[in-house]
């Protein structure tokens, strides 16, 4: 027996397609074997296994299943409920390894597998191992057993665990994912007053994308938070590893903000610690984390990345611009939306001011959203050595960590090469509107000398 995968859907960080074009059960079922297969060579027979609320992941589910035990590994299968849920499974059952079923934040016909082995993040070479195994059908044979784990009021529980925060009066919107229910019990449990959306799973996603880094999906929120006066509000992605948040005047608090509010009792507690940060934040963040006493580390976009960078440095926290957000302080190093949701609660209180004072004194930049513009695969990464070389020439103050990060008195832009995509991204922040101007034509001639017309944004 021997499958092949669609070559776009076993991408960097996970596996990811559109479900009966470019992934299906049989996928599933070649995933668990190759999986298992793995697991077996370095000693592991035990996996935990979860889903989203997506229309397609109960029968994915039952192809993965079928795979791992096939190949000799036992499941535990903890059932529905977010992404970090799953994390939280691996990190404290008798497992070897984890895969939650998840489409994340892509659209309602996508499906796709995040992978956990031996407590490490599953990715890039790993992913790629599961094709080659698949195409040579070189899987360990067996017969492995399923039992099934009620976990998600030990998971609320371990939220919770040590919560010092104060009472705030709060908006949750749940955009119809996988976190709904678990933030339906974790508000019951949290002081204050709170008032939860989309709270029902529905993997249509009848009310709004759940991507909260979108400002256009957080409008059920902010017309939420205006109509009762509430303090801030908080928004989750489709699997409830990615968070959004808005202060009590509706602006949005973007990643590397809620980093920067997130450092500081951290900081407190463990000073000089290094904190991490993906190459898209703001300036803004580098010199607060540095501010603070910290030791700010600029790494490289993608959450198995940034995970890997976290246990190499010890840093106790890390963080995306996406949203995602990774504790290490008193937690599993794991990105957990509701995790960051409490420990942000926990930050304002300790801060002793409210989300919109702590907001309203951010310095205020001009910066663009991420632009992402598509292109030929085969040049995507080309694209930006060229850049590269170009700038090393002329002399310029660049951070190659993951692209081009170009540093100028007006302030930086960056273009670096989507691991997931056939798209380079793009960013640029800067002091004054003239001054992101100026960016901007700058970026716009690096790309035009390799051949590139920016034009249009396209979405995630």
């Amino acid at each position: 027996m021997t499958h092949q995968f669609d070559p776009t859907s076993l991408r960097e960080y996970d596996i990811r397609g559109i479900v009966g074009k470019t992934l299906g059960p049989d996928d599933a079922r070649a995933i668990g074997r190759g999986f298992a297969t793995l697991l077996r060579r370095e000693g592991g027979h035990r996996v935990a296994v979860g889903r989203d609320g997506r229309a397609s992941s109960p029968e994915m589910e039952a192809a993965l299943v079928e795979g791992l035990t096939a190949s000799g590994c036992d499941v535990v299968r903890v059932g529905l409920g977010p992404t970090p849920m799953l994390y939280y499974a691996e990190a404290t059952l008798e497992v070897d390894g984890g895969i939650q079923i998840t489409g994340s934040h892509n659209p309602a016909d996508y499906n796709g597998f995040k992978m956990v082995f031996q407590h490490r993040p599953f990715f890039g070479d790993d992913i790629q191992k599961l094709g080659t195994l698949a195409a040579s059908g070189d899987w360990y044979e067996g017969e492995g057993k399923v039992t099934d784990a009620d976990i998600m009021e030990a998971y609320v529980g371990r939220l919770l665990a040590g919560y010092a925060g104060g009472a705030f009066r709060i908006g949750w919107d749940a955009g119809n994912g996988a976190a709904g229910p678990v933030i339906e019990k974790l508000v019951k449990l949290l002081p204050g007053e709170h008032y939860t959306l989309f709270t029902d799973v529905d993997g249509n996603f009848p009310n709004h994308h759940p991507d909260p880094t979108d400002e256009k999906n957080l409008a059920d929120l902010k017309a939420l938070v205006a109509e009762k006066q509430l303090d801030f509000g908080l928004a989750f992605d489709g699997d409830g590893d990615r968070i959004g948040a808005i202060d009590g005047e509706g602006r949005v608090i973007w990643g590397d903000q809620l980093l920067s509010i997130l450092a500081e009792p951290v900081l407190k507690i463990v000073p000089g610690a290094p904190i991490i940060a993906d190459v898209k934040a703001s300036q803004m963040l580098f010199d607060r984390i540095a501010e603070l006493g910290g030791e700010p580390i600029m790494w490289k976009t993608g959450h198995s990345l940034i995970k890997t960078k976290m246990k190499e440095t010890g840093a106790p926290l890390a963080g995306e611009m996406s949203g995602h957000i990774f504790f290490a302080q008193d937690y599993y190093g794991y990105d957990d939306a509701q995790y960051a949701a409490v420990r942000l609660i926990q930050a304002v209180h300790v801060i002793g001011k409210s989300l919109t004072e702590i907001r309203g004194s951010m310095p205020e930049f001009f910066n663009t959203p991420e632009m992402r513009f598509q292109v030929d695969e085969s040049r995507k990464f080309a694209i930006v050595d060229e850049v590269l070389a170009r700038l090393k020439e002329e002399g310029a103050d660049v951070n190659g960590t993951d692209g081009a990060r170009v540093n100028t008195p007006d302030g930086w832009w960056l273009l670096r090469a989507s691991n997931t995509q056939d798209v380079l991204v793009a960013r640029a922040e800067a002091k004054t509107q003239e001054g992101l101007d100026r960016l901007m034509a700058l970026l716009d001639a690096q790309l035009a000398q390799s051949g590139v017309e920016r034009g249009e944004s396209i979405g995630h």
